[in-house]
């Protein structure tokens, strides 16, 4: 990629362009929603942030619970036991991954949940509990 992608706001979008989506060599950021995969993990090689659009999400750390409502931005570094899930409603949010994790990601969405620690492993992450 050589050019900058710049979004438009939300309004400007919704007269003809879908979510945010930014796919770089270092990094992306896509507006998603929905909750986290369910299970305390943790990504070793990997850091994670997510900007709250619209809505609320708890998220739950290794030692304790934030909760984390529009405007607020959450970045886990790598280490750091995570999970999220949406409160009070949908929410829509910016998350900010490395392509390992767009790519653990994909693979995790097509997977039997059997199989999500064994997968998890190949990318350098891990479920832990």
């Amino acid at each position: 990629m050589t050019e900058p992608i710049i979004v438009p706001d939300k309004q400007k979008r919704e007269a003809g362009g879908g979510p945010i989506a930014a796919t770089g060599t270092t990094f992306d950021v896509h507006e998603w929603s929905g909750s986290g995969p369910g299970y305390l993990h943790v990504h070793y090689a990997d850091d994670e942030a997510w900007h709250v659009l619209e809505g609320t999400l708890t998220f739950r750390l290794r030692d304790k619970e934030v909760v984390a409502e529009a405007g607020t931005t959450v970045f886990v570094p790598a280490g750091v036991p995570h999970d999220y899930v949406e409160t009070n409603g949908p929410a829509r949010y910016l998350i900010i991954l490395t392509p390992r994790l767009r790519a653990l990601i994909s693979t995790l969405e097509s997977a039997p949940r059997e199989t999500h620690n064994e997968i998890m492993r190949r990318f350098e992450s891990e479920i832990l509990e």
